[in-house]
Formats: C-alpha cells, sequence, structure tokens
C-alpha cells in the first residue's frame, strides 16, 4: 500500500513543473535524409506518471495539420515523418507541453529548434547568359570594367553556396590570350596589364570571353554554370578641356552649362571634385554645370576635376582638369581701414610730417580700373582768414601729413577722406574715410614756483623736528599729467641736513619740515635755495628763474624756564610745630643754573614762609585750626632772576601730624659736613636732639628717618647705630658734588623733631680730603685776552714780512730799470 505523504508528492508536482523554465533544444536534421521514417531526433524529459494529461505540440502555422512532426508518447521521443528540404524552410521552432482536457498546463513548455542542414543540392547560375560591354582605350589595368552576377541557392556562409569566377576562353587569343583577368571571389573584368599595353598601342577586338561560375569554393567538386561575355572596344572620348571664363553675378538661369565630358567605355559613374569647393556639377552625362552666381571676389578661380569611375568608385583613367575663371566688374567700392584708436601726433611737429597712410582696400581685380582709387580730402577746410590748413593730402597715395598751420596740445581733429575708384573717373565707386587726429602734449614746460620768494619765517629755537616749516607750490604749464610730475630739492643753505622736503610726484607742492635741532648760536638764521624739475626729461628751453625759491628762515632764541629738582615737594609736620621751623627746601635741579627767585602764590592760611634766594620753607607762625590727617596746598613760584619773565611752580602739600604731649623745641640745623663721590665706605653720624630734656634719663630709644622728599629717599641711606644715633650714606654710587641739606626726621615717647642735616658732596683726594675749585686769581689772563694776545703778535709779524718783501722788490725794479752799460762788468777769474 503506498503511504498517503507519496501520493501527496505526487500531487504536487504536476502543479510546480509548470512554474519551472526548461531550456531550449537544438535538433539538427540533414536535408533530404535519405533513410526510414519516423526519424527519431531527440527523447523529451516528460514526467513518468503521466496522470491524466495529454501531449500537445505546436510551432510553425501548419506544422500539426501536416503531421511532419510528433511525439511519441509511449518512449517520449521527438520525430520527424519525412524528408525536410533546406531551401523550402531552414529552420522549425516547436513546443510541446502537457496538458489536461481543460487546456491545464501540466508540464513544460519544452521549446526545441530544429535546423534543417544544407547540402550541395544547387546548381549556380548566371544572372544573364550573355553579356555585352563597351571597353575604351585608355582603361587602366586592374580596373573591373564589368562586374559578373551569379547565385546559388544552397545555404550562404557555406562551401555549399561559395562561389568561384575563371575564363575559360579568350577569342580572338592575340595579340595576347591574357588580355583580361577575372577577379575569382568578386567576379570583376578587368584589363590585364598586357591587354592595357596593347589596346593602347592599337584599336583590337572585339572580344568573346567564356567564363565559368562553381561552387565549393576552391574544392575540386562542386557545380558549375558558364556565360559569354562581347566585349567592344571603342576609341577614347576622354579629353582635354579648354579653361572656362565666367563672368562673375551672371544673370542667367541655374544650373548652367559651362562644359562636358565623355567616357566612351560602358557602366561609367561621373564624379566631380572643385578647389576650393565651389557651386559646381557633373550628371550622369557628363555635362558640368555651375549651379548659382559666382562672386570673383570670394574666389577668383576655381580647378576643377572629372573623374569616370566603375560601380565601386575606382577611375577608369586619369582625371580630366577644368580651369574656372571669374571675370570681374566694378561691383565694389573701395572699403577704408578701420578707423581704430586716434591717431597721435606730437605739438610743435614740423609741417610734412607723416599723419598716416590711407590705403582704401578695392576688392575688383587687381591692377585694373576697377581698383584703381584716389583720394580727396574733404575735411577739415581751411578756417577763412588764415593761410594754409593743418593737414594735406597725397591724392594718389592717401598720405595724410602736416600742413603749414601750427597745432596746438589738446586739439582734436576728424579727418575725413573720399577714396574712388575708376581712378576718379564718372561712374566710379567712392566711399568716406575717416581719421582721429589728436595732438598730445609734449614736455616743453618747465615747471615753476608760485612764490619765488618766501618771506622771512621765524621759528623758535626749541621747535621739535619734523614741524612743518612752509608748503612751496609749484606749477606745470603741460598737458600730460606724466610731464607734469616733479621732483624737489633743497639746492643750497642745507649743509647740515637741517631741513628737508618731502612731497608726491603729482601733488605740485612740496612741504619743508625741520630735520634737526636749532640752535640760535651757531646759526641765528637760515636761507634755503628749492628747486623744482620735471621727473620726465624736459624738451626745449632750460628752466627759467621761476625753477628756484627763496625761503629765508630767523631763528628766536629760546631760554627754557627753570627746573627744580623735584616736580612736587610734601613734608609731614606736627600741628604744634612752632612759628619759625625749617620744612624743607627747595632748589633747582641744576645747581650752576641761574639764580632763582622764590614766593608762594595761595598760602591762604598764610601759616608759611619761603626765602626769596635758598628757597627754604619756614613756618610764618603756629599751626592754629590745623587739625591732624589735614592736608594742607600751596603753590610755590620760582623765577629766573636774569630773566623774570622765565618761571616755573610746584606744589607743596603739608601733611599735619598729630601733636606731641610737650612743645617740640625749634630745630636748629646741623653743622655741616662732607662726603666723597663717587661713593666711598663712610658717613655721617646723626645725634638726637641736644634740646631734648630727657635725653639724659635714656627711658627710650629715639627713631630716626628721612624726610618725606622722594629724591632725598633715592639719593640717601640712614642706618640706626644705637638708640641715640643714626648714620647717613649715599646710596647712589654718583651724586652730583655741591651742599646737599637733608631733612632727618627724630621721633622719641610720641614727640617729633626733624634735623636738617647739611652735608657737602664733592671730589675726594687719595686721603679723603675734599677738593674745591680754585677760582680765578685776579690779574691772570683770561682765554679771550690770550687769543687776542696771540693775534695781535701773529698780525705784527705779518706786516713787518710785508714791509721786507716791499722793500726787496722796489730795489730789485730799480736796477732793472738802470743803462746796460752802467751795470759793472764781473771780474774775469
Amino acid at each position: 500500500m503506498v503511504p498517503a505523504w507519496m501520493w501527496l508528492l505526487c500531487l504536487s508536482v504536476p502543479q510546480a513543473l509548470p512554474e519551472a523554465q526548461l531550456a531550449e533544444l537544438y535538433v539538427e536534421v540533414p536535408e533530404n535524409y535519405g533513410g526510414n521514417f519516423p526519424l527519431y531526433l531527440t527523447k523529451l524529459l516528460l514526467p513518468r506518471e503521466e496522470a491524466e494529461g495529454q501531449i500537445v505540440l505546436s510551432g510553425n502555422s501548419g506544422i500539426a495539420a501536416e503531421g511532419l512532426f510528433a511525439v511519441d508518447p509511449e518512449s517520449g521521443f521527438l520525430l520527424v515523418t519525412r524528408a525536410l528540404d533546406r531551401e523550402e524552410q531552414a529552420e522549425y521552432r516547436l513546443q510541446v507541453t502537457l496538458e489536461t482536457e481543460e487546456g491545464r498546463v501540466l508540464w513544460g513548455p519544452q521549446l526545441v529548434l530544429v535546423h534543417v542542414k544544407d547540402e550541395n543540392d544547387q546548381v549556380p547560375h548566371f544572372s544573364q547568359a550573355i553579356y555585352r560591354v563597351h571597353l575604351s582605350q585608355g582603361t587602366r589595368p586592374g580596373i573591373p570594367f564589368l562586374f559578373l552576377e551569379a547565385s546559388d541557392g544552397d545555404e550562404p556562409g557555406t562551401a555549399n553556396s561559395d562561389l568561384r569566377f575563371h575564363i575559360l576562353n579568350q577569342a580572338p587569343a592575340h595579340p595576347s590570350p591574357d588580355m583580361f583577368q577575372l577577379e575569382p571571389r568578386l567576379g570583376a573584368l578587368a584589363l590585364s596589364p598586357k591587354g592595357s599595353t596593347s589596346l593602347d598601342q592599337a584599336l583590337e577586338g572585339p572580344y568573346q570571353l567564356l567564363v565559368q561560375v562553381k561552387d565549393m569554393g576552391d574544392q575540386a567538386s562542386g557545380h558549375q554554370a558558364t556565360a559569354i561575355i562581347d566585349v567592344s572596344v571603342v576609341e577614347s572620348t576622354w579629353l582635354p578641356l579648354d579653361p572656362v571664363h565666367l563672368a562673375e553675378n551672371l544673370k542667367v538661369p541655374y544650373p548652367h552649362q559651362v562644359a562636358q565630358v565623355h567616357w566612351s567605355g560602358g557602366n561609367v559613374h561621373y564624379h566631380l571634385e572643385s578647389q576650393p569647393p565651389g557651386p559646381f556639377d557633373v550628371d550622369a552625362e557628363g555635362k558640368l554645370y555651375v549651379t548659382r552666381e559666382l562672386d570673383r571676389e570670394a574666389q577668383a578661380e576655381y580647378l576643377l576635376q572629372v573623374r569616370a569611375q566603375n560601380t565601386r568608385g575606382e577611375d577608369y583613367t586619369e582625371a580630366l582638369q577644368l580651369q574656372v575663371v571669374v571675370m570681374d566688374e566694378n561691383d565694389n567700392a573701395p572699403v577704408c581701414p578701420s578707423p581704430g584708436a586716434s591717431i597721435n601726433i606730437p605739438e610743435l611737429s614740423s609741417p610734412g610730417t607723416e599723419v598716416t597712410r590711407l590705403l582704401a582696400e578695392d576688392l575688383d581685380a587687381p591692377d585694373s580700373p576697377n581698383s584703381h582709387v584716389v583720394y580727396r580730402l574733404l575735411s577739415p577746410e581751411p578756417e577763412e582768414g588764415t593761410e594754409g590748413s593743418s593737414f594735406e593730402l597725397d591724392s594718389t597715395s592717401g598720405s595724410v601729413t602736416l600742413g603749414p598751420r601750427p597745432l596746438h596740445a589738446g586739439q582734436n581733429f576728424l579727418i575725413q577722406v573720399l577714396a574712388v575708384d575708376l581712378g576718379g573717373a564718372e561712374g566710379g565707386l567712392s566711399s568716406t574715410c575717416e581719421v582721429a587726429v589728436t595732438v598730445t602734449d609734449i614736455n616743453d614746460h618747465a615747471p615753476e614756483f608760485i612764490t619765488s620768494q618766501i618771506e622771512p619765517i621765524s621759528l623758535p629755537e626749541d621747535t621739535k623736528p619734523g614741524t612743518l616749516v612752509a608748503t612751496l607750490m609749484a606749477t606745470d604749464a603741460d598737458l600730460e599729467p606724466a610731464f607734469r610730475l616733479m621732483d624737489f630739492a633743497i639746492e643750497a643753505g642745507n649743509m647740515d641736513g637741517t631741513f628737508g622736503l618731502d612731497w608726491e610726484p603729482d601733488s605740485g607742492h612740496a612741504r619743508l619740515r625741520l630735520l634737526r635741532n636749532l640752535n640760535y648760536e651757531a646759526a641765528p638764521s637760515h636761507k634755503l635755495v628749492v628747486v623744482v624739475r620735471n621727473v620726465a626729461e624736459l624738451v626745449g628751453p632750460s628752466p627759467g628763474p621761476g625753477a628756484t625759491a627763496t625761503v629765508t628762515l630767523l631763528v628766536e632764541r629760546v631760554v627754557p624756564p627753570p627746573k627744580l629738582d623735584q616736580e612736587s615737594y610734601e613734608a609731614s609736620v606736627p600741628v604744634s610745630t612752632p612759628a619759625g621751623s625749617l620744612l624743607l627746601t627747595i632748589q633747582p635741579s641744576d645747581p650752576m643754573s641761574s639764580p632763582l627767585r622764590f614766593s608762594l602764590v595761595n598760602d591762604s592760611e598764610g601759616w608759611l614762609c619761603i626765602k626769596e634766594v635758598s628757597g627754604e620753607v619756614h613756618t610764618a607762625r603756629p599751626l592754629q585750626g590745623a587739625r591732624p590727617g589735614d592736608r594742607y596746598t600751596v603753590l610755590v613760584e620760582a623765577q629766573d632772576a636774569g630773566e623774570p619773565t622765565l618761571s616755573t611752580s610746584v606744589t607743596l602739600v603739608i601733611h599735619f601730624l598729630k601733636a606731641s604731649s610737650a612743645l617740640a623745641p625749634a630745630l636748629t640745623p646741623v653743622p655741616s659736613r662732607h662726603l666723597c663721590t663717587p661713593r666711598q665706605n663712610h658717613g655721617v653720624v646723626v645725634s638726637g636732639p641736644s634740646e631734648d630734656p630727657d635725653q639724659t634719663n635714656g627711658d627710650s630709644p629715639y627713631s630716626f628717618a628721612l624726610g618725606p622728599n622722594p629724591t632725598v629717599q633715592r639719593d640717601w641711606r640712614l642706618h640706626a647705630l644705637n638708640g641715640s644715633h643714626a648714620y647717613l650714606t649715599l646710596a647712589l654710587h654718583w651724586v652730583e658734588p655741591r651742599e646737599h641739606i637733608i631733612p632727618v626726621v627724630v621721633s622719641r615717647n610720641g614727640r617729633m623733631w626733624q634735623l636738617q642735616v647739611r652735608v657737602i658732596v664733592c671730589r675726594c683726594n687719595m686721603e679723603r680730603q675734599c677738593m674745591r675749585k680754585v677760582g680765578r686769581m685776579k690779574g691772570m689772563p683770561t682765554k679771550l685776552s690770550a687769543v687776542g694776545i696771540l693775534v695781535g703778535t701773529l698780525t705784527a709779524i705779518g706786516i713787518f714780512l710785508i714791509l721786507i718783501f716791499t722793500h726787496l722788490t722796489l730795489a730789485r725794479k730799480k736796477d732793472l730799470d738802470q743803462p746796460v752799460d752802467s751795470v759793472p762788468l764781473k771780474a774775469a777769474v
């Protein structure tokens, strides 16, 4: 018993088979098969269980009705029932399916291609039994003049249809049995080299050729057929052509025949070539045509080549050449040259200078009246009341030259010239030519200053370098910007380079600036000569006097205002400081400077006073109303004793401190002592105030500090030695040699004193002794007097020498004035 799952598998297979794509089968059947039929071709892969289906064979229309093919249901073989003819049908396309009675496909479709294999059962045959052809003398050897046509019904591309052509016989066989040659594959009949040579020498013929065509290619076996070719040899009519002259713009119907050629041989096609390409054509009869009007200016000549060719486009003989010449007529007016840019003529150009040469082009035939051009000047015309014109014209050459009338820079002209062909005769064509002319500038004007003399300019001696002193303006009459570029230079009066110029070449002005500090003593005035020149080379006259400018400068002497050793001053004092107490000293920064006079400007409370000469600031009265922590600011003015107009001022700020428990004694200056500069290893001992009643009991030490003056704190150092003394030394390696007053603030038990320590700083010798400057002794000569004595002595010596030489000269002249005989003869030795 069969399992149920196998039945399900069998039922499912037919449903899946139609969906599978079966490969096409290829079957080859020999043509005209002579064996038994039916002939089994191939086995089909039909299902083993046919179930309820039936085999259906379909394909080319009528196959099923004819019963040519069938499928054996028992074996599944495809079979053919009778012999096939390839020439009737070369292949069959079949389709086999397994279907139910309702038409549902259970298997397939299976495609089968049946190809009928060809056999050589067809005989080739010519398209004509007899061929007749004309052969012209002059035909090249090897150029076919006849193409034989033959066909074979067997399958193309196989040996059965591969045809070969042969010449079997030539009659007559003279002058050579091989007058012709036949290309075996193509059937192309041509003259052999011997035949071409024989026909060129004498007119032979006619000839009859027996030709054969055979299939199976070069094999010895095969079917064959023959044909006859009658060849008539004719005289050549391919003759050279004379040149053809055609008028341009010819008004005739087109195409217009201009010549004719003829090839006497048969089977000819004419081919025309034009160099350069032109409107020419040739028809099948060899007639040459021009197809439209010709333009000589476009092309004056054409060279035509006519070829006689076979159907393959091969030339039977050499091509014929035909020269076509286009005849000219006056149909073109002169053409003016392109205007282009304006022509530049420099001013002051001499008369006769050529401006331009007009060459109007006439496209008509050269060296003919049609292209003979003459010229006439239309404008500019000479102005009334003037002699001569600005321009002149040569009517033959077209040369435009300058006339006698001068030109000026900046003028613009439009020259109009009439160009006429036919040599100016009536009926000639004309055109108007225009030439733009611009008169350009030349550098014939030198630049000049607007003002050549600058009034004296005063400059303070302390004027800073870089200061603008004056601006010098110059002009140039030239128009061209490049000719107006200028260079400036100080030509005289600036040997030390104190002054300088800066300018832009196209600005027309130069700025005179101070480059170095002025010195009234060295040069109280300056006289500068500034020159201006063109950057470009000057043409024409040299620069005139206007090319220089003189600038006079006066130096004003400036005495600097006095300068103090500090920019501001500060002092700290208790509010209990009594009147007459020295607070600080205001002094110049340079002790060797002129003496100063000091004064207070805004001492509103009247607490202070200042000594006019020394600059010592004291309390003028008790500081009543002052509170600790307050500040009191006054202005100190210092005037030069010799020049009261020179003054300076500084601020003085007083800081008020808390009053001591006991009244501080008046401060007295400490006796003067000296220190050496450059600094050496010694100092000055400063002790506490001698007025302090508590100094002897030694309950508490003193505190020492430098005053609040920044200069003092920079230049000096103060070190405590013990409870009652301090040591004052130089802080800098070098301090200016002079007398210094150093304020020292001393405090103890809430009390405060300010000591004024006077120290003389000086240069010292090896024993640390101060060396002082020695003043000039009375009665001793000064440098100025010594120089005067020396100059006086030299002057006296010079006068004495002049007298001696004068005396000797007069004595010699006297001797020369005496007669010759009055001179005594020298004694002979």
